[in-house]
């Protein structure tokens, strides 16, 4: 995947190796004598000597085949023992078995879950931003949204379905054949086992249709699926297998068609159930700990922030029937932890008096700076006079359909409390019937993401340079209780010094100190692994995405990547411990990535008791001017000049973008009054 982002961003012409010899899979190098002609006789004894070998080979391998056979009948054997002994001690009754083999399904469930398809396939191919990584959320689950109004969580109680053993049992060997539902944590699985409801469907009846927003995750239970893509058919689907398990992170849109070959019988379990489940039983376990903490005479007065960072440096342990851990009316006093101006007055009142509703009347647009399914960002100057904003147009029809209405409100919320010259300021909100406004600064110096395109990567000055401005954005945010949760090069910005901006505070929330929030949401590539198992994540999740960017600056792409969002998040939940950095990153910015991006939250640097303070004094800014950085008086290695003959109006430094074809439809939910 590297290899073909470096050709994509023009690195230069790679020379494929010299094989050393003509068969290297048989380990055997043929070596001419030191005449250079061959005679009859030696080709003759050469070729008998390479016949035995290959004699001698075949016999190995078959020497080797029958002792696996061997061995898989001894296992066979073993696993039918295992079975009914748990039968016989009521195991089975518990929802928990080991898995099955597993069937040959991987690339038609693959095909299923690649995610949301891209908007604006065409302007985006004629742009070259066919590599611009995208952002995926699931509704908030501090509320969500139906036809303009707020719902409640479903109780997991009620979802309950009543199944017996053998179907308890079907469910679980399908969930851990799966390589990515098989991490979840054992009482998770019981959990969805419990809730999943049956649906019946007749032969040639669509399961999953292509292009359609999915919800559910599935397990056939019995029949046979077939897996269509374009109209073409890609194969088949048999019982005990679980498919479409993408849908139960966050909204996207199916990329194959699944329809019964026969009658079949499904267990379903939809994306809010698959929630609360997550939701519930991780603040059940964090109410239980706090509970127990408070009963220890030393940290009964702790703030509750410092008594939610010991919660989760609490691990669990198991203890053999009959062991006592703690007795009723003692004192609880063990437990274990984890080693652990002016100018600015005048123009909001200028802006003050642009009309809610019609902001265009007002505001002249001179070019487009972006644009995506989400809609596009204006850049726009005031009618009677040449300063310039950026004006991000968001479809409200779109928002609605995504349900990301509360994510619109924080955005809003946030970037109006902010002011920090290292964030993106937010100066007026408008709204109509088809669109919602935010009326920005405008950076003139583009996105720091097409100068990474053009440059393939950065020297490690440069990459210093961004890094620390970001640095700057997450201490400002983080001292405030606010989490970001979508960095990558795609959402900062340059001004017209050259000082990187953070944008796009869409999945930014108010979380406050010591908590916890749950919504899916991110960017797969930077998406840290308590976000994709969905057990809660705090300002750790911005440090693990920090690690990430580092990587990607110095290097042209990203330490997790490819098409497939299920395979990247396996690789994350790997760890940056199985990834392959290359020579270029040296041993200072490696250190630094690999304690950001420590698999454990409480062990990343940045996210313990003094916070990004400890990031600015890692060894790789040694040295680093952070006052000079504050008062922007260094020299930025990634200053552009803005044209002289259009000052504020110049946009030479972003892509350009094709014209709207079509306006949106409208909506009229009310959904926005506050907006």
């Amino acid at each position: 995947m590297v290899a073909s982002h470096q050709l994509a961003m023009g690195n230069g012409s790679i020379k494929a190796p010299q094989p050393e010899n003509r068969f290297p899979a048989s380990g055997l190098k043929v070596e001419p004598p030191a005449s250079t002609s061959w005679n009859t006789e030696t080709l003759r004894l050469r070729i008998a000597h390479l016949e035995g070998e290959l004699a001698k080979r075949d016999q190995e391998f078959k020497a080797q085949e029958l002792k696996l056979l061997s061995l898989q009948t001894e296992l066979d054997v073993k696993v039918s023992q295992i079975e009914k002994l748990q039968d016989a001690i009521g195991y089975n009754n518990q929802g928990c078995y080991p898995p099955t083999p597993k069937h040959n399904g991987h690339r038609l469930l693959s095909v299923i879950n690649q995610g949301p398809t891209r908007f604006h396939r065409l302007a985006v191919e004629v742009h070259r931003r066919l590599k611009a990584k995208e952002g995926v959320s699931a509704e908030p689950t501090s509320g969500l949204f139906c036809g303009g109004f707020r719902t409640h969580h479903l109780s997991t109680e009620r979802a309950r379905v009543r199944k017996d053993s053998s179907t308890k049992k079907l469910i679980n060997d399908a969930i851990m054949n799966n390589d990515f539902l098989k991490k979840l944590d054992p009482q998770h699985m019981r959990e969805m086992v419990e809730c999943m409801y049956e649906r019946t469907y007749t032969e040639g009846q669509v399961v999953i249709q292509e292009g359609e927003p999915g919800n559910y995750l599935y397990v056939l239970a019995d029949g046979l699926l077939e897996v269509i893509q374009n109209g073409k058919l890609l194969g088949e689907m048999r019982p005990r297998t679980a498919f479409g398990e993408l849908a139960i992170l966050y909204n996207c849109k199916r990329t194959a068609t699944v329809k019964a070959v026969s009658k079949v019988h499904i267990w379903a379990l939809d994306r809010q159930t698959f929630q609360s489940i997550m939701m519930k039983s991780t603040q059940a376990t964090q109410e239980e700990y706090f509970s127990f903490l408070r009963s220890v005479s030393l940290l009964r007065d702790l703030p509750e922030e410092k008594l939610a960072k010991i919660v989760d440096c609490l691990e669990i342990d198991y203890f053999d029937k009959g062991e006592y851990i703690i007795r009723e009316g003692e004192e609880g006093n063990t437990f274990f932890i984890i080693a652990k101006g002016e100018e600015v007055r005048r123009l909001r009142e200028r802006i003050a008096v642009i009309p809610t509703h019609d902001p265009f009347q007002d505001l002249k647009v001179i070019a487009t700076l972006g644009m995506g399914g989400f809609g596009r960002v204006e850049l726009v100057k005031l009618t009677d006079e040449d300063t310039t904003f950026a004006l991000k147009c968001i479809k409200k029809k779109h928002i609605v359909d995504t349900r990301q209405q509360e994510h619109i409100y924080s955005e809003k919320n946030i970037l109006q409390q902010t002011n920090s010259q290292f964030i993106v300021r937010l100066f007026r909100t408008f709204r109509d019937d088809k669109y919602v406004y935010l009326l920005m600064e405008a950076c003139l110096g583009g996105e720091l993401w097409s100068i990474l395109r053009d440059m393939s990567y950065f020297e490690e000055q440069t990459g210093r340079f961004c890094i620390a401005c970001v640095l700057e954005a997450f201490d400002y945010l983080h001292t405030r209780g606010i989490i970001y949760r979508d960095l990558k090069p795609e959402n900062l910005l340059l001004g017209a010094e050259g000082y990187v901006k953070m944008a796009d505070f869409g999945f930014a929330k108010r979380i406050g100190m010591g908590k916890k929030t749950w919504t899916f949401c991110g960017t797969p590539e930077y998406v840290a692994p308590e976000v994709i198992m969905n057990k809660g994540h705090d300002f750790g999740a911005d440090c693990w995405s920090l690690g990430i960017l580092i990587y990607e600056l110095l290097t042209g792409s990203p330490p997790f990547s490819g098409t497939d969002p299920i395979k990247i998040y396996t690789m994350v939940l790997h760890g940056i411990e199985k990834v392959d950095f290359p020579k270029r990153i040296s041993k200072r910015p490696d250190d630094l990535i690999r304690r950001l991006c420590k698999l454990n939250p409480v062990d990343r640097l940045g996210n313990k008791k003094n916070g990004i303070i400890d990031i600015k004094k890692h060894k790789w800014f040694q040295g680093f001017n952070w006052e000079g950085l504050r008062r922007q008086k260094l020299i930025s290695p990634l200053k552009r000049e803005v044209k002289c003959s259009e000052g504020p109006m110049d946009h030479s430094h972003f892509d350009t973008f094709p014209p709207e074809l079509e306006d949106p439809p409208d909506e009229l939910s009310g959904w926005d009054k506050d907006f």
